[in-house]
């Protein structure tokens, strides 16, 4: 009779574990589930502005010219790198680049200012130059708009790539998307 208890415990505890592991591991998980169980999605702030409101000088043409520092929650279950792109919509001529970098780590939640790894690639920016250029537009104020891409691939892409060829390679890999949105009048 006591082996049988231990035997029916032993059960019970395999199955406890096994469904706790099926419910909070992300390969079988489709999205991240906050405390409450309700279905959460990716977000991209920052610390240094709210979203659409100004971006600080130091992170522009005025200032350092350095990227700002972001944070990425809840990048969803299967993401195999992220890609962000900032750029200028209200641009005369275009939707004028600021920034391009892909194969980031999902995991990564946070993006320090001035940030730079050998982990990630830089693609080239409208001022012909690779990473982060900040906004410095050259009249009113303009809006400026950080789209962060959790993909399911990892992009065989070389570093210089344009946002054109970005935005077309990851096509048919993107499984969400996130943005935040800054202002910048130039002093």
């Amino acid at each position: 009779m006591k082996r049988f208890l231990i035997f029916i415990v032993l059960i019970i505890a395999i199955g406890a574990g096994l469904y706790y592991y099926l419910n909070h591991n992300p390969y079988f998980s489709n999205q991240p589930v906050s405390g409450n169980g309700t279905a959460t999605s990716m977000e991209i702030t920052s610390n240094t502005f709210k979203n659409g409101q100004p971006i600080p000088s130091k992170y522009t043409c005025d200032g350092e010219n350095i990227s700002p520092p972001l944070t990425i929650s809840n990048a969803p279950y299967g993401a195999k790198s992220l890609a962000i792109v900032m750029e200028d919509p209200d641009s005369p001529n275009k939707n004028f680049t600021h920034w391009v970098m892909f194969n980031i780590d999902p995991y990564l939640t946070q993006i320090p200012e001035n940030f730079s790894s050998q982990n990630v690639t830089l693609g080239q920016n409208d001022f012909g130059k690779l990473g982060y250029g900040g906004p410095c537009p050259q009249s009113g104020s303009h809006m400026y708009k950080i789209e962060v891409y959790a993909l399911n691939t990892i992009l065989l892409l070389q570093k210089g790539t344009t946002k054109e060829e970005l935005l077309n390679n990851i096509q048919g890999h993107i499984i969400e998307k996130a943005q935040i949105t800054g202002s910048y009048k130039k002093l």
